[in-house]
């Protein structure tokens, strides 16, 4: 068994990984960590782990996590894991960074868009770039995996093979993303006050969330050449879920792709990846067949007048936006098969 410890058990994430590691059959959860509430039991805050975790959640303490794990996920704010990591991993602890903070390659440009001091280079060139599907081979057996955000993983999911088919003119790309309120996090504003949320719909961070450079860095490796794109998020009044819809311009212009190339595409570079469904001609995903699950399940429609091609892609935010594809990584990390722990169908209605 491969003892873990969760940084940040307090927040979404960090319960979202408890829930699934709690079943997986290679784990035992051996600390629950939280810099707010130690001492507290986690069923204090969270009364449905009353029947998983009764002990007192442990504090933020190196020695303490390296005698009790082998893993590490953070789930922590942005700017924690940028000096935390790199104490653990020089502990010789496996680290898998939820965060941002490890995401970007440069520091510059995580200083830029998360207005906080970067992690040390050294540490950032370490860090391997965990999209499962795109980069499951560079995952294996590594010890320091940065897991991708929610909306980049929906986004690149949606657009990597066509960018890197060339299928798809990168400068065209537009991303018009939606996500529910516990994207946002458990802490409170004025945002996500049921008040405000409730019944409306709202564009929010337009042209600068953080999310943004991530998504051009990776599109920008499989292109081979520097990718700017337009990017807007919504937060939509639900729970869980992303849609990205995506559009952009066929290669070829009018004529030259179908619904029925871009499925087989689709077919073709995802084939033996457990996760991610591509839907037949004519059907388009909804945020609900994925609910509570790791599945990414994407559709198409080309419009042969325009040339154009819009991808819809939705996920669970919480699950394979953040800790079901952190525990997807772990399985790769530890040379398991990738869906051991996460076989499970999304919750319907």
């Amino acid at each position: 068994m491969v003892r873990v410890a969760i940084v940040g058990s307090t927040g979404y994430g960090g319960v979202e990984l408890i829930r699934l590691l709690q079943a997986h059959p290679q784990v035992e959860i051996t600390s629950v960590i939280s810099s707010s509430s130690a001492g507290a039991p986690i069923a204090e805050g969270f009364p449905h782990l009353t029947e998983i975790r009764t002990d007192a959640l442990d504090g933020v303490d190196v020695g303490l996590m390296k005698s009790k794990a082998d893993v590490v996920f953070l789930a922590t704010p942005a700017g924690v894991a940028a000096k935390l990591a790199p104490q653990l991993l020089d502990a010789g602890l496996k680290v898998i960074d939820l965060s941002g903070d490890f995401r970007l390659r440069s520091a510059a440009e995580y200083e830029t868009w998360y207005k906080h001091a970067p992690a040390d280079e050294a540490y950032l060139s370490k860090a391997v770039f965990g999209l499962a599907e795109v980069f499951g081979d560079r995952v294996r057996g590594v010890d320091f995996i940065s897991n991708p955000g929610c909306y980049p993983t929906a986004t690149l999911l949606g657009l990597v093979p066509a960018v890197k088919a060339g299928w798809i003119d990168p400068a065209t790309i537009i991303i018009d993303a939606k996500s529910g309120v516990s994207g946002a996090g458990r802490g409170l504003s004025q945002t996500v006050h049921y008040a405000e949320a409730n019944e409306n719909l709202s564009a929010y961070k337009v042209n600068r969330h953080q999310h943004i450079p991530e998504i051009e860095q990776t599109l920008s490796d499989v292109a081979g050449r520097p990718v700017v794109t337009t990017f807007t998020t919504h937060l939509v009044p639900m729970t869980r879920g992303i849609m990205s819809t995506m559009y952009a311009s066929i290669v070829g212009g009018p004529g030259a792709r179908s619904e029925a190339d871009f499925i087989g595409l689709y077919k073709e570079f995802y084939a033996g990846r457990k996760f991610v469904r591509v839907r037949p001609q004519g059907k388009l995903p909804a945020t609900k067949e994925v609910w509570g699950s790791n599945y990414c399940d994407i559709g198409f429609a080309v419009d042969s007048r325009t040339g154009r091609v819009t991808i819809v892609s939705v996920i669970d935010n919480l699950v394979k936006g953040a800790a079901g594809q952190a525990i997807q990584n772990l399985n790769l990390m530890m040379g398991w098969d990738e869906a051991t722990g996460l076989q499970f169908i999304p919750a319907y209605p």
